[in-house]
């Protein structure tokens, strides 16, 4: 696995604290973990879309800049 470091605003970091204290989860990591996880997948094709869009008008005016 990757490390990754990441800063959190005071109020989220109160509330990572609070799932993990309460059980909800075993670890912050596993709690950050999950959370990237689930934004990947709820999001993946929508940001695929996007990307496939800007590289397709990118290329259009790469080509409608040398006519």
């Amino acid at each position: 696995m990757k490390p990754v470091q990441l800063e959190l605003p005071d109020t989220l970091a109160a509330e990572v604290a609070a799932l993990v204290q309460a059980g909800w989860f075993r670890s912050e990591d596993e709690l950050v973990r999950l959370a990237l996880v689930e934004f990947v997948q709820r999001h993946r094709f929508e940001l695929l879309e996007r990307f496939q869009r800007e590289d397709i008008a990118w290329a259009l005016q790469q080509k409608n800049a040398t006519e």
